[in-house]
C-alpha cells in the first residue's frame, strides 16, 4: 500500500490518542451515546461528541441505534473489531504517533491494575517466517476473542482486563511480500482482509 494513503493515514492519525483507544475500548461491549460515553470516561458532553464524531468519520465506529431525545436525535456508536477494514499501514511518524498513544493508555491501565494473572512480554530478535506468521496468527486469533467476548463495565462474572499488542518486522532480514502476514493464511480463514485495530 502507498504510505501515503489519506485514508489510512486519517484512520491511524484518529486513534492516536488516549482519550479515543478508551472510547474504542469502551464501545466494544456496548453502544453508548455521547452523553454515556462522557459519564462512563468523566469527559464532558462536548469532549464526547467530538471525540465520537473524529472516530465515526475515518469509519472506526458504526452508528448503531438514533433515538429522539428532548428535540434533538442522540447517536448510539459502537466499535465492532471484527469488520473489514483496509490496510492500516502509513508512515513511521504516525505509527509512532499510534503507539505514543498506546503507551499512555496503558500507563493508565496500569495504575489500575488488579491482582490476577497477566503476562508482559517484550523481545527483538530474528526468527523464522513461519514461527513470525503463527505468532501473528495467535495474536489475531487472541484479539478477536477477546472483543468478541467484550461485556458492558460491571456485567456479574467478568474480569475487567487490558489487552495491547504491538508487532511488527523490522529491518535487516525478509521483508515485504516474502515476511508479509494474512490472517488464517494457514488456518483456512478468510485470507483477504485484515480485520480489527
Amino acid at each position: 500500500m502507498d504510505e501515503t494513503d489519506p485514508e489510512a493515514v486519517a484512520r491511524l492519525r484518529a486513534t492516536a490518542h488516549p482519550v479515543r483507544l478508551r472510547i474504542l475500548s469502551l464501545l466494544t461491549a456496548e453502544a453508548m451515546s455521547a452523553a454515556e460515553v462522557a459519564r462512563a470516561l468523566d469527559l464532558t458532553h462536548a469532549n464526547a461528541s467530538y471525540h465520537l464524531r473524529q472516530l465515526h468519520d475515518v469509519g472506526e465506529l458504526v452508528v448503531e441505534s438514533e433515538e429522539k431525545i428532548r428535540g434533538g436525535v442522540a447517536k448510539r456508536y459502537r466499535y465492532d473489531a471484527s469488520r473489514e477494514v483496509a490496510d492500516r499501514s502509513s508512515a513511521v511518524d504516525d505509527r509512532i504517533a499510534y503507539a505514543r498513544a498506546n503507551g499512555l493508555e496503558v500507563e493508565r491501565r496500569l495504575r489500575d491494575a488488579g491482582r490476577g494473572s497477566g503476562s508482559s512480554s517484550d523481545l527483538e530478535a530474528w526468527v523464522p517466517v513461519e514461527a513470525w506468521r503463527r505468532a501473528l496468527d495467535l495474536l489475531h486469533e487472541a484479539s478477536h476473542l477477546l472483543h468478541a467476548e467484550a461485556r458492558s463495565a460491571g456485567t456479574p462474572e467478568t474480569v475487567h482486563v487490558s489487552f495491547t499488542t504491538n508487532a511488527f518486522t523490522m529491518t535487516g532480514g525478509l521483508e515485504g511480500d516474502a515476511a508479509r502476514w494474512v490472517p488464517g493464511r494457514d488456518t483456512g480463514q478468510d485470507a483477504g482482509q485484515e480485520t480489527g485495530r
